[in-house]
């Protein structure tokens, strides 16, 4: 009974189609010289988020945020930070998208590289498109703020600004937070 099975199994395994392999257009180590080019140097650092951390990220940035592990890196040039670059990995459609966030040290984003995408190549963004965002706050990302959908890659636009408002507001909230505004004196004290 063997002898059957196995030449039916062998059978099997030919006819099922071979995933398609992940499409890399960057390593990671290659998007880091990238933007922190040397001397910089960038320091990898982790974000843990607990249910709290979660929720808080969540509202400030309006779309779901997954993962409770967030690894980032920091550069950093004569002992002055020069940016943080995270990498986000998200579903599409169906299929998953790797891209690396760069935030300036400001809090605004300096850029969005794609480094993986195993969708078609169609709905791939492009660095045309991506450009809008360079500058941009969480405040500019949000409905009607002037970011423009890819014609024909609607989800593909959607993942990308998700992801942008994700990391802006894990940046914002648990990373560099902004610093308190200063008070304003009391109108009895002088």
């Amino acid at each position: 009974m063997t002898a059957r099975v196995a030449p039916l199994l062998l059978i099997g395994l030919l006819l099922v189609p071979e995933p398609a392999a992940a499409r890399v257009y960057m390593t990671v180590e290659r998007a880091l010289e990238t933007v922190f080019p040397p001397p910089q140097r960038a320091e990898r650092r982790t974000l843990y988020l607990d249910e709290e951390r979660v929720r808080r990220a969540e509202d400030a940035s309006g779309v779901r945020v997954e993962a409770r592990v967030v690894s980032y890196y920091v550069g950093e040039s004569d002992g002055r930070v020069s940016g943080y670059a995270y990498l986000d990995t998200h579903l599409v459609r169906t299929l998953p998208e790797t891209v690396m966030i760069v935030v300036a040290p400001d809090g605004a984003l300096r850029r969005i590289d794609v480094l993986s995408f195993d969708e078609p190549e169609d709905y791939l963004p492009t660095s045309r498109w991506l450009q809008q965002f360079e500058g941009r706050s969480l405040h500019d990302l949000g409905a009607g703020r002037g970011i423009r959908t890819l014609t024909g890659a609607t989800l593909s636009s959607r993942a990308v600004t998700g992801a942008a408002r994700r990391i802006l507001a894990l940046h914002r909230l648990f990373v560099a937070p902004a610093p308190p505004a200063p008070e304003e004196p009391s109108a009895g004290r002088p």
